[in-house]
């Protein structure tokens, strides 16, 4: 499941969020679904600035911030970034995503 080609994350414009404590709740305005993000999920979620790698993220940010292998936590976050990239929370691009190429 995880790709050799690197991953570029951005939020869609399509959601409203919200923090609450370390974790994150997400309404997608598409179908009304909420999604509730752990804090690891959270911390992925933050980070998705559609110029920094999903590898970056998950090796400065996540590993740093957790207890976890890099290889684990790598796995994890591809899984995780795949289920929200379906529901359309995510966007996913094999290039950076400039702000002007959100929808």
């Amino acid at each position: 499941m995880i790709s050799m080609t690197e991953k570029y994350l951005a939020k869609s414009a399509a959601i409203a969020s919200r923090m609450l404590g370390d974790e994150t709740i997400i309404m997608s305005t598409i179908d009304s679904t909420l999604f509730t993000l752990n804090p690891v999920g959270t911390v992925i979620w933050e980070a998705a600035d559609g110029s920094t790698p999903l590898s970056r993220i998950v090796t400065e940010k996540v590993c740093v911030a957790f207890d976890v292998t890099d290889e684990q936590a790598a796995a994890d976050a591809a899984e995780f970034v795949e289920k929200l990239a379906q529901h359309g929370i995510l966007l996913v691009s094999d290039q950076p995503i400039r702000t002007e190429d959100k929808p």
